[in-house]
C-alpha cells in the first residue's frame, strides 16, 4: 500500500460519509477513524516498514479541509521530499527565493530543505502563481508536507 492508495481510501471515506475503515494488505494494517472533520490513523507495518517510514509522523488528527480546498480550487501542492528544516532564502540576509503572488517556472528553486547538514534545493515541477507559502522560515518539515500551493492557471 502506497501513499496514493491511502489518499484514495481517505477520499472514499469522505465520499461515502464513513467514520471508520480498517484495511489490511500485504502485511500492512491501516485503520482510519474520522471525527469532527479530522482523520486520525493507526498504522502497523510489520511486513512493510518502508511504507510506515514514508508516512509523515502525526502528532494528532490531521485536518483534510486544506487539502480538499486546494484540490477544489485546482491548486497544485509542492510537498517536502524529505524531513528537514525549511528555508525560504539561500542565506539569512538574502532575499527569499519566491514570494506569494510571484509567477514561477518549471525548475525554479522555491526553497531549501536542510537535512543532515546538507542544503537541498527544492525546484518547482509546475509553472504557475505562488498562492500560499504554507511553512514559516526555519520551521521543521515532514516528508510529504505541503510547503507551497501553486495556481497553474496563472
Amino acid at each position: 500500500m502506497n501513499i496514493k492508495e491511502i489518499k484514495e481510501v481517505i477520499a472514499l471515506m469522505n465520499e461515502n460519509n464513513l467514520t471508520e475503515i480498517e484495511i489490511e494488505k500485504d502485511g500492512l494494517k491501516l485503520r482510519l477513524r474520522k471525527s469532527n472533520g479530522s482523520i486520525s490513523s493507526e498504522l502497523s507495518a510489520a511486513a512493510a516498514p518502508h511504507v510506515a517510514a514514508a508516512l509523515p509522523a502525526q502528532a494528532g488528527p490531521v485536518s483534510l479541509k486544506a487539502a480538499e480546498t486546494a484540490a477544489a480550487k485546482g491548486l497544485v501542492e509542492i510537498k517536502s521530499p524529505m524531513v528537514g528544516t525549511f528555508y525560504r532564502a539561500p542565506a539569512p540576509d538574502a532575499a527569499p527565493y519566491v514570494q506569494e503572488g510571484q509567477v514561477i517556472e518549471v525548475g525554479h528553486v522555491v526553497c531549501i530543505v536542510e537535512a543532515m547538514k546538507l542544503m537541498n534545493e527544492i525546484k518547482s515541477e509546475v509553472r504557475g502563481k505562488v498562492v500560499k507559502i504554507a511553512v514559516d522560515n526555519a520551521d521543521p518539515v515532514e516528508f510529504g508536507q505541503v510547503i507551497f500551493l501553486i495556481d497553474p492557471g496563472k
